[in-house]
């Protein structure tokens, strides 16, 4: 595996941890597609750095397990919001 690509998962992890970041804003941060993350932070940490993939993993676990619940939120917000345009 080349150098940079271990170098980004590794910054990945990090941003991840620190920032209990999403997939998406990971993605959007280091200008890579979420699949990129994805793959970076499952299958090239692991081999690189076990530890901090497995801290990683527990952010990204506990950020689908809240990933509806924001979808929710961020539904309501939209239809109140229009609901205030309206009137």
């Amino acid at each position: 595996m080349k150098e940079y690509i271990e170098e980004r998962a590794v910054e990945i992890a990090n941003y991840i941890i620190e920032e209990k970041a999403t997939v998406r804003q990971a993605a959007k941060k280091f200008g890579v597609s979420k699949s990129t993350i994805h793959k970076d932070v499952t299958d090239r940490l692991a081999r690189i750095n076990p530890a901090l993939a497995s801290q990683a993993r527990v952010v990204l676990d506990i950020n689908k397990s809240e990933r509806h619940i924001r979808g929710g939120m961020a539904t309501k917000e939209k239809y109140l919001h229009q609901m205030q345009v309206r009137f």
